[in-house]
């Protein structure tokens, strides 16, 4: 597995965020995490990436445990968060080498994967420019770049399409689709269309519990009974 959560809880003193949450994600999938504000989605995000641990359980990237080994999980792993942090009087392009830099990419090999990063996430136009002066869904582009600048072999992606114009959407689902072809990808999302369009298989966090880990189809046929129902049924069925 690529990714092994088993029997994770996390409480932030009194207030109880993830409740026994066990998951396993297989190499190469595109696993959609949905839940309502305060699921416990983001959390778990940051426990996978080793942002904050968990109060029990276990959790292992690529076989490498997120308390004993988070650097290795690090190494192996490109996060871009809701709140996409980047350093606004930056130029794009400064930004990215920046970026490689952390991850000890340099040279030619710095310049390849910067252009590489550049003309896949569509930011050749604005990579002249402060990341300050860009939209928000060109920042959005900027964030998935560094998120996959060391080439991870798993990508936890918060959000990733908040901000984008219906053009730019497409484009980042089809990078996103082609991504999970080579890459373990679980990504977060409010908009349900994401999942039907990039998902074979979701997970529906409510109040930090898994209530549902399947494909969107058999979830459909499980909770409503009916193959033609919308996931937007389904979720507001399973998060009430």
């Amino acid at each position: 597995m690529s990714i092994k959560i088993n029997h994770v809880t996390k409480r932030y003193d009194r207030q109880l965020a993830l409740n026994d949450v066990n998951l396993d994600i297989e190499k190469g999938r595109i696993v959609g995490l949905l839940g309502p504000n305060g699921a416990g989605k983001s959390t778990l995000m940051k426990i996978i990436t080793c942002f904050i641990p968990q109060t029990e359980g276990t959790v292992s990237v690529e076989g490498f445990d997120t308390i004993d080994n988070p650097m290795e999980v690090r190494q192996r792993v490109g996060y871009l968060p809701e709140h996409n942090p980047l350093y606004l009087d930056m130029y794009v392009r400064e930004y990215l080498e920046f970026v490689a830099g952390i991850h000890h990419i340099t040279g030619k090999e710095a310049k390849n994967r910067i252009d590489e990063m550049i003309e896949k996430t569509g930011l050749t136009v604005e990579m002249r420019k402060k990341i300050g002066a860009l939209s928000k869904g060109y920042r959005q582009r900027v964030g998935l770049a560094q998120a996959m600048m060391h080439n991870p072999s798993v990508l936890i992606l918060d959000e990733p399409t908040s901000g984008l114009d219906p053009n730019q959407l497409i484009e980042i689902r089809g990078l996103i689709t082609e991504l999970g072809k080579e890459k373990t990808v679980l990504l977060s999302t409010h908009i349900m269309q994401e999942v039907e369009a990039m998902c074979p298989r979701i997970v529906i966090i409510n109040k930090g519990v898994v209530v549902a880990n399947d494909s969107v189809e058999n979830i459909k046929m499980s909770v409503m009974h009916r193959k033609d129902a919308s996931i937007e049924e389904v979720f507001q069925v399973l998060t009430k």
